[in-house]
């Protein structure tokens, strides 16, 4: 079963922690969807080249490790949905001792690589990048000729369609008068924005995450598109950016992500604001459906009424986790709250937990 992005958070805290003497620390990426028999096979390779090994403890431990991954994942029938990501390795501090872990996770976002590494650290960047990931932006690069669409997520920018459009060049068939090319062109470009418009409908009309779209292409191309209302109010509604650039293709994503940072940043900061507005608001004016502190809040929590739980980042780590599994158990939402807005400053100096309540106790 997937875990959470807050369980994931506790693990990688501890998997960081665990440095090898050499490089004998396995870690292995399975990929959504992918054959975990062939991942099996592949590790059964990996036993005869770690024979290799000059040194014996370091030879030892890499093959009892691998011995260890492969007896997991004959056990296991398919690949998890979301991927899976294995880590095992000789984790003591003792030298000339052994004390063979194995970690494995389903994350909570779907894994989008395959990876098979042995080092002196477990390879744990692919799994930070999720911790980033709260919500979903869509983007779209387009000109007359082609358009792409895409999301992100995190740092991850996944492409999801590429369109054509079929509108000629300006060089126009021998006979045809300017008049009317330029009537076909225009009828076939409008043609290509509906298209495109559909697609997106399709695509993030019903994302329960997306958090905002950015669209960018030339001056004239891009803005024909978004103040014709080609794209259905509820989508026209979540356009956060407006871009220049000259890439319709995938580089064109990539830029359209670079140029639009401050978009992005703001938008973070945005949500934060209003979330600890909300929280302000509730406290200021219905005392009795907000808790501040950790006493009341786990009072709270212990009888089922928080909706949203809201932590500082900066609230200490062991109370934090204890707080987050209360909240899971009881379906609320958890709020993780940065330090870099005055709002979240205020909320961490006034003890950094705190909730809106269900209902008054």
């Amino acid at each position: 079963m997937a875990i959470t992005k807050y369980e994931l958070e506790d693990i990688l805290q501890e998997l960081e922690q665990h440095k090898g003497r050499h490089t004998e620390l396995i870690s292995v990426y399975i990929s959504e969807g992918y054959d975990v028999n062939a991942v099996q096979r592949q590790l059964e390779a990996e036993k005869s080249t770690a024979k290799n090994i000059k040194s014996t403890s370091t030879r030892k431990n890499v093959g009892d490790a691998l011995d260890k991954l492969v007896r997991y994942l004959k056990s296991l029938k398919k690949t998890p949905e979301n991927g899976l990501a294995l880590f095992c390795g000789n984790v003591s501090k003792v030298e000339g001792q052994q004390d063979l872990q194995l970690w494995e996770i389903e994350p909570p976002l779907p894994i989008k690589m395959r990876l098979y590494r042995c080092d002196k650290e477990f390879v744990l960047e692919p799994l930070r990048e999720m911790l980033e990931v709260s919500e979903v932006f869509g983007l779209l690069v387009m000109d007359r000729k082609e358009a792409t669409i895409g999301v992100l997520e995190g740092k991850r920018i996944e492409v999801i369609q590429k369109m054509s459009s079929g509108v000629p060049s300006k060089v126009r068939a021998g006979g045809q008068s300017s008049q009317r090319f330029h009537r076909i062109t225009e009828g076939l470009t409008k043609e290509f924005y509906k298209r495109i418009a559909d697609e997106m409908k399709k695509i993030f009309f019903e994302m329960p995450k997306l958090k905002g779209i950015l669209i960018g292409g030339p001056i004239p191309t891009k803005d024909e598109f978004i103040d014709n209302e080609y794209l259905a109010t509820k989508l026209r509604e979540k356009i956060i950016g407006r871009v220049d650039i000259g890439d319709s293709n995938e580089s064109g994503l990539k830029e359209l992500v670079e140029k639009s940072q401050d978009i992005l940043v703001n938008q973070e900061i945005v949500y934060e604001k209003k979330l600890m507005e909300r929280f302000f608001e509730t406290l200021g004016e219905n005392p009795e459906l907000a808790t501040l502190k950790e006493k009341d809040t786990k009072k709270a929590l212990e009888y089922g009424a928080v909706e949203i739980l809201f932590l500082s980042k900066s609230t200490d780590k062991k109370i934090a986790k204890e707080l987050k599994k209360m909240a899971e158990n009881i379906s609320s939402k958890i709020e993780i709250i940065s330090t870099e807005t005055e709002e979240g400053e205020q909320f961490y100096n006034l003890g950094g937990i705190g909730a809106i309540l269900r209902y008054k106790l």
